[in-house]
């Protein structure tokens, strides 16, 4: 549930602009404030997933909750909300869900399934900080229900990272790539 079927954007605001500049047919546009969905988001994560979030918060956030019916979806998701919203969570945790407990990766080569591209070096530090709270919450959560979880590498690479990380960010890929614009080439 995005605006496409809400709240409804002022008609001079910069969420107005940028629907308009990504109008795709399967894009979401999630802006925050929008009331609470009337089913439970959460019931679309693994069991997993649904006992670390309940043991680490007490309910997702609007931006959390309208972003996880829409990925849930498929549909592309641009999420706008204030810092400290909960976005990153609400980007990564679908992925993560599924690299821990889905099908694992074809093979080594074919193992980075998740890319994030930070506009900002310094942000893509903390992004990866930020996925270690998910990775090893869940990871416990499932010993604890006697579930086994497929290892999900991170990596991270910018324009600082050393030749030889970049040759072992190809030898042995993670599984989820953070890395700037400049990095990709």
């Amino acid at each position: 549930m995005g605006a496409r079927q809400g709240w409804e954007a002022p008609a001079r605001s910069p969420v107005r602009a940028v629907r308009r500049s990504l109008s795709h047919p399967r894009l979401t546009l999630c802006a925050v404030p929008r009331a609470p969905a009337t089913s439970d988001v959460l019931e679309r994560f693994s069991p997993i997933a649904r006992a670390w979030f309940g043991n680490a918060f007490e309910a997702p956030t609007d931006a959390q909750r309208q972003g996880w019916e829409a990925i849930s979806r498929g549909d592309h998701t641009l999420i706008l909300a204030p810092t400290g919203s909960g976005k990153t969570l609400a980007a990564f945790l679908w992925a993560i869900d599924r690299l821990l407990t889905g099908p694992p990766a074809a093979g080594d080569r074919k193992r980075c399934r998740v890319l994030y591209v930070s506009p900002l070096k310094a942000l893509t530090y903390d992004v990866e900080r930020n996925l270690r709270a998910p990775l090893i919450g869940m990871s416990n959560e499932a010993a604890r229900l006697g579930e086994t979880t497929h290892d999900v590498r991170v990596g991270v690479r910018t324009g600082d990272t050393s030749s030889k990380e970049r040759r072992d960010l190809v030898r042995y890929p993670p599984d989820i790539l953070v890395t700037t614009p400049e990095s990709l080439y």
